[in-house]
């Protein structure tokens, strides 16, 4: 991804990134949630996950940590 466009976008209000974001998955073939299939393994995985989390709640991360310690990481 070009960085100097990046920088730009990133410049817009949050309103404008969004809507933005929108029209960006809306150009993406096949994006719409109609043609999005999971896989056994992704199902599977999404029941393991939600198993967990329901048994230990206090174990998730809010992601607003999570944010913050990607961007830490990879700026």
């Amino acid at each position: 991804m070009d960085k100097a466009l990046l920088d730009q976008v990133m410049q817009l209000d949050p309103g404008d990134r969004l809507e933005l974001g929108y029209r960006l998955l809306d150009s993406v073939p096949d994006a719409d949630e109609d043609n999005f299939v999971l896989s056994d393994e992704q199902k599977a995985e999404i029941e393991r996950r939600m198993a967990e989390h329901e048994r230990d709640p206090g174990s998730a991360i809010p992601w607003e940590v999570v944010r913050e310690q990607l961007r830490a990481k990879y700026g």
